[in-house]
């Protein structure tokens, strides 16, 4: 095995930047999240809290009862027996959402219905399957407990007792008002959106969504669908970065497939730079004769770094570009990424998608890492960290199988063919991503690995 250090400033010795100093630099332009704007909550799943949300109101806002039966007071039947029932007069009847018009007094009960609001008078609820409707006189009119639909018996006998506060969901005991319900910088998932709703807020305070131009170059590219001819081949790339930036919470917007010409790419990008906060380019990011996207990007800003030790993905770029017009606020972002797919997407996920999370406020800008064994014997070029693709393999109930030290097995996705920067149905049935360092050339069968998981945030 052959060793690869990287120098203090992050500029490994093969020339290339190492992936931590790409990233800093990536990072480092980019001042702070985007600015805060309101959504309804109906539209607020998968958006980043700007601020902590806090209940209005108490939740629940009142005593409801937790199941249907009768509120009651515990001390009237606290001598309740199968043998010898306690008899209550029934003396109302309470649905959800209807506002209770009678207290509940000694010697009395109120049918009442789940969540529905406690009477006065009442300190708890006595399951219906503990009571038997009777009529005037305390007979029996029916079996245990009661349907839904039948009116509310006259009276109704108690067969056990019950501790005070049964079956009641105290006013608060959930929420209090002003509590924060959702926390700044939170994604919001549907449990959020729910516990939001509950405490009676209809609208978050969240992190504009980046907007983000994808632009994807080359003469053979063609749109899904449409016909090659004799040497186009379907544009992967485009597609596949759009639902990167929609999966990872930004807004993506389509700049479609420039020539390779440099005047085709720069005025794309001149169209893109009109409202994006960032671009990304695939393709046209190497030194080739018709690699154009240094160039453009230079017309309108700056390129802060060119190639990156890592593979796939080494024709890496990035840079700033002041917004059109000397409008105000941080500049835009430029990415430049290869145009293979695989390293396209290996790319993205090195530094793309943590760049989106830096703006839109979150703390945690990379995928969960976990240790793994690598069970095939890996190449790899010399002084690069590799990203292979891999799938884990999973006992029978779906989840990943670990040794007795807790790392997950990993084998290459499509076997050492599937390594391939081009080959995208590798990569589509991949878990995660393991990590070879750059002092290793031939990662050994078994060997442990970082891994990087996938589709998870």
């Amino acid at each position: 095995m052959s060793s690869h250090s990287a120098s203090p400033a992050g500029q490994a010795t093969n020339g290339l930047r190492s992936v931590e100093a790409t990233l800093e630099i990536v990072l480092a332009a980019i001042p702070g999240p985007t600015e805060p704007e309101m959504a309804w909550i109906h539209d607020a799943l998968g958006r980043v809290s700007s601020d902590d949300a806090l209940a209005d109101t108490d939740l629940p806002p009142w005593d409801n009862a937790a199941m249907d039966g009768y509120a009651i007071r515990a001390s009237d039947i606290a001598a309740a027996t199968e043998a010898s029932p306690v008899s209550l007069e029934v003396i109302g009847d309470v649905a959800a959402g209807a506002d209770p018009d009678v207290e509940v007094r000694p010697g009395t009960a109120v049918r009442i219905a789940t969540g529905a609001r406690v009477p006065p008078g009442a300190d708890a609820v006595v399951q219906v399957e503990l009571t038997t409707p009777a009529d005037r006189d305390g007979r029996s009119t029916g079996p245990r407990g009661r349907h839904g639909a039948e009116p509310a018996p006259d009276r109704c006998l108690v067969h056990q007792p019950v501790q005070c506060g049964a079956s009641i969901r105290a006013v608060g005991s959930d929420l209090r008002r002003g509590t924060v319900v959702v926390p700044s910088g939170t994604r919001v998932g549907p449990a959020a959106v729910a516990v939001a709703a509950g405490a009676g807020l209809a609208h978050l305070a969240v992190r504009r969504r980046p907007i983000v131009g994808v632009l994807a170059t080359g003469n053979e590219l063609r749109d899904p669908g449409s016909v090659l001819g004799p040497s186009g081949i379907p544009d992967a790339n485009g597609p596949a970065l759009m639902a990167l930036l929609t999966e990872a919470g930004a807004e993506a917007r389509n700049l479609g497939i420039a020539r390779d010409t440099l005047e085709d790419v720069r005025a794309r990008i001149c169209a893109g730079l009109a409202e994006a906060d960032a671009l990304i380019v695939s393709g046209g990011v190497s030194v080739g004769p018709y690699d154009h996207v240094r160039a453009a990007f230079e017309a309108y800003g700056t390129i802060d770094l060119w190639r990156v030790a890592v593979q796939p993905g080494k024709p890496f770029a990035f840079g700033t570009a002041p917004r059109p017009g000397g409008a105000s606020g941080p500049p835009v972002l430029l990415f430049g990424l290869p145009g293979n797919p695989v390293s396209t997407f290996v790319t993205f996920e090195l530094f793309v998608r943590p760049a989106l999370r830096r703006l839109l406020g979150l703390a945690h800008l990379k995928r969960p890492r976990d240790r793994a064994v690598l069970l095939d014997r890996t190449p790899k070029s010399p002084g690069r960290r590799a990203f292979v693709r891999v799938v884990v393999e999973r006992d029978a109930g779906g989840s990943p199988a670990r040794d007795a030290e807790g790392r997950v097995q990993a084998r290459l996705a499509g076997g050492a063919a599937g390594q391939g920067s081009h080959v995208l149905s590798a990569l589509a049935v991949a878990d995660a991503l393991a990590v070879i360092p750059e002092a290793i050339d031939v990662h050994p069968e078994g060997g442990e690995v970082e891994l990087w998981w996938l589709d998870r945030d």
